[in-house]
Parts: structure tokens; sequence; C-alpha cells
């Protein structure tokens, strides 16, 4: 359960957008896209490859 503490005199729409920023950490809502379709076990590691060699090449050309 997230709590978000609110300060007295505090304006409901900057608690509100607390709330949202500590939501969306915590990965529900991916977590949750993620569980609606089933992804081969190979599909997920040739995924999972391919962004390695994306970030890969993004920090090589920082350098």
């Amino acid at each position: 359960m997230i709590i978000v503490p609110v300060k007295e005199g505090e304006n409901i729409e900057r608690a509100l957008k607390k709330f949202k920023r500590k939501f969306e950490r915590t990965g529900v809502v991916k977590q949750l896209r993620a569980r609606q379709q089933f992804d081969k076990p190979s599909v997920l590691k040739r995924l999972a490859k391919e962004h390695a060699i994306y970030v890969q090449k993004l920090r090589s050309q920082e350098d």
C-alpha cells in the first residue's frame, strides 16, 4: 500500500502528484501490462540482448 504524507494546508493537487510519482516508481502498471500476454522465454532473451546492445552503443558514443 502506498502512503503519501500530506502536510497541514498542503494543496491536494500537490499530494496527488506525489502519489502518482510514487505509484509510477513501484512499476505496478508496467508489470500488469507484461502479464496481459505470454511471451516465450526465447523472445524475452532476444529482447534483453537487443536492449543490451543498444545501451552499449549509446555508452560507446558518449566516450
